[in-house]
């Protein structure tokens, strides 16, 4: 017993000391060198800060809508349902999701509809739509805002981000980012 214990307790010393202090310490040096020193990304939007990478909830229909959040937005709670594709609670809530979206978007078919729009992500703060997730509100926003769609489909072009690297992930557009761009719109 002595022979497993003794290694045992100074295994989980050096563990307690690298991974509290070390590690901390290193990870914490390397974000120094990153933008914002690790910060994240803040701007300042009629005098609220927001937070770039956490996703904010828009729901007037002159703004691009964010997917839906399993945590009201609250960055500081991230966390998704834990519901599967068959649970009868979550399949009412995503239909109930769809038919607003339809409601408030009358011009898009049922089979329209991108699932981005109407499943929240696992974290329930994701900042990013899809490109299909944005062109499908672009007429909502045309219209609510008097503007003429091309407008805003070039917005739409301009604002969405390429893949890590050009070949990780899939193209994306920022929601906060792409609704001040809208806000500056003529």
């Amino acid at each position: 017993m002595k022979e497993n214990i003794l290694p045992a307790i100074r295994l989980t010393l050096f563990c307690a000391l690298f991974f509290s202090g070390v590690y901390t310490l290193s990870i914490y040096g390397i974000a120094q060198f990153a933008p914002n020193k690790g910060n994240g990304e803040i701007v300042t939007v009629n005098g609220r800060n927001q937070h770039i990478h956490v996703a904010q909830n828009f729901v007037s229909d002159k703004y691009f809508w964010p997917r839906p959040s399993a945590v009201d937005y609250n960055a500081a709670g991230s966390g998704g349902s834990n519901k599967g594709i068959t649970n009868p609670e979550y399949l009412a809530v995503v239909k109930g999701r769809i038919d607003t979206f339809l409601l408030r978007n009358p011009q898009v078919k049922r089979n329209e509809v991108p699932s981005d729009l109407v499943t929240a992500s696992g974290s329930g703060i994701d900042p990013d739509i899809s490109i299909q997730a944005a062109k499908v509100q672009a007429k909502r926003i045309a219209a609510t805002r008097k503007l003429p769609e091309d407008k805003i489909l070039e917005l739409i072009k301009n604002q969405t981000e390429a893949p890590l690297l050009g070949m990780l992930g899939t193209e994306k557009i920022n929601v906060l980012q792409l609704n001040i761009a809208l806000d500056q719109l003529k």
